[in-house]
């Protein structure tokens, strides 16, 4: 099965697969508002983040507060330089 990356950004079809839904579901999801999508010149494109937030919060939650806390460190030494 494919892998959800988080910094992914995934066309119509790449997201069908990775759902495993045909296009008119896919655009069934996205219209009653389940899937977030974004438009960009008449297609529909979907970041991985979104996808992950929708199947499993909590993998999501964990793995937005581990990316804040890098920031945040990395942050910090930045500053010093």
């Amino acid at each position: 099965m494919p892998e959800i990356k988080p910094n992914e950004v995934y066309t119509s079809g790449e997201t069908e697969k990775l759902l495993k839904v045909s296009n008119s579901t896919l655009k069934r999801l996205v219209k009653h508002g389940l899937v977030k999508a974004n438009k960009l010149g008449g297609q529909y494109r979907f970041l991985g983040h979104d996808l992950l937030n929708m199947f499993s919060p909590e993998v999501d939650q964990k793995a937005t507060i581990a990316y804040q806390k890098i920031k945040r460190t990395a942050k910090e030494k930045v500053k010093n330089w």
